[in-house]
C-alpha cells in the first residue's frame, strides 16, 4: 500500500505513473479529496477519463478498486447486499430432512454471515488487505431519485444496516469517486457532500501526452495528426463528439494497421473507432474528410 500523497504535484505525478495524465485543476481536486476523505463528484461527457482515474487512484495506491455500475432500477438492496435464497432453501429442506426442530436456531443460521451475498457497498465498508479500497460509482446520472437519497446516508456516515444482522461501519472510509455524464441533474444534496469538477475535453498538449503515454507505439507525426483531427471533429456539429477514450481507441487501430501518417482514406476505413453514430459518420464522409484533415494538418503547420 502507498502513502496518501502530500501535495498537488505529488498526487499528479502519482496519477502520472499509472499513465494518467492531468491538469492542475484536477490534481488538486483529486489531492483535496484525498487529504479531507471527501467524496469527489466527477461530471463530464462520456469518455474524458472520469473512470479512469479511479484505477489509476486503485493501481497508484496498491488499493482494491471496487466499482458500482448504476442502472435505472437500481436500489440500495442490491448494491449493499442480498441474501442467497437457494442457499436458504437447501439448508430448510436439509433441516426437514434431519428432523431439525428449532426454528430460533434454524433462523439465525439462515440470516448468517454464510448466506450473506455482499455488494459493491458493502464490499467497500470492510476492512480490505491493502487499506481502505477505492469505491467508484459510476454514471450515477443513470439511477433514480430514490437511490441517491440512499446514498446522501451513505457518503455522510460510511455505515448501512442489515436489519438481521445490525449495523455495519467503515473502520477507515473507502476512497469514493462518482461519475456522472450529466443525462440528468444529480441533487444537490448529494453534491454538497462531494468535492465538485467538471471534467472537460483535454486541449491539445494534453491529449497528445495522453496519446503518447497510452499508445508509444504510435508515431509522433501519427499522434499529433490524431489529436488535431479529433480536436477539429469537436468543433463540428455532431450528435456525439469523440471522447479522449475514443482517440487511444482510433490510434490503437491505426497502429494495428501499420500507419504512420493519416489519409483520408485511412480515416474513412477506421472512422468507426471515433464516431459511433451513423449520422455523426455521415456528416463527414467525402470532402468533409478531406477538409477536415486538411485543417487539422494546417493547424499543425501553424503551430510548428
Amino acid at each position: 500500500m502507498t502513502v496518501l500523497p502530500a501535495s498537488i504535484d505529488d498526487t499528479i505525478s502519482l496519477l502520472a505513473s499509472q499513465d494518467y495524465i492531468c491538469g492542475r485543476d484536477l490534481g488538486t481536486v483529486a489531492f483535496l479529496s484525498l487529504k479531507l476523505g471527501k467524496p469527489l463528484f466527477l461530471e463530464g461527457e462520456a469518455g474524458v477519463g472520469k473512470t479512469e482515474i479511479a484505477r489509476a487512484l486503485s493501481a497508484a495506491l496498491g488499493r482494491r478498486l471496487i466499482r458500482l455500475q448504476c442502472y435505472e432500477g437500481l436500489d440500495a438492496s442490491s448494491a449493499i447486499y442480498e441474501w442467497n435464497f437457494a442457499a436458504q432453501m437447501v439448508a430448510i429442506r436439509t433441516a426437514e430432512a434431519t428432523g431439525q426442530t428449532d426454528r430460533a436456531e434454524l433462523q439465525a443460521e439462515l440470516f448468517s454471515d454464510d448466506f450473506l451475498i455482499r455488494r459493491p457497498l458493502l464490499q467497500a465498508l470492510e476492512p480490505q488487505p491493502g487499506g481502505p479500497p477505492v469505491l467508484l460509482i459510476d454514471e450515477l446520472d443513470r439511477t433514480d431519485e430514490p437511490f441517491e437519497a440512499f446514498l446522501l446516508e451513505l457518503l455522510s456516515d460510511f455505515q448501512v444496516t442489515i436489519p438481521e444482522l445490525g449495523t455495519i461501519r467503515a473502520d477507515a472510509p473507502p476512497i469514493v469517486i462518482l461519475t456522472s455524464n450529466r443525462t440528468r441533474e444529480v441533487h444537490d444534496a448529494l453534491k454538497r457532500r462531494c468535492l465538485y469538477h467538471w471534467v472537460d475535453y483535454p486541449g491539445f498538449q494534453r491529449e497528445l501526452s495522453i496519446l503518447r503515454a497510452r499508445v508509444p507505439e504510435a508515431t509522433d507525426k501519427l499522434s499529433s495528426e490524431i489529436v488535431a483531427f479529433v480536436q477539429s471533429l469537436r468543433g463540428e456539429d455532431l450528435f456525439k463528439s469523440p471522447g479522449v477514450a475514443e482517440s487511444i481507441d482510433w490510434a490503437r487501430a491505426l497502429v494495428a494497421l501499420d500507419a504512420v501518417a493519416l489519409s483520408p482514406e485511412l480515416v474513412t476505413d477506421t472512422v468507426g473507432a471515433l464516431l459511433k453514430y451513423q449520422d455523426d459518420i455521415a456528416r463527414i464522409a467525402g470532402a468533409e474528410t478531406t477538409r477536415l484533415l486538411d485543417q487539422a494538418k494546417a493547424q499543425l503547420m501553424a503551430t510548428g
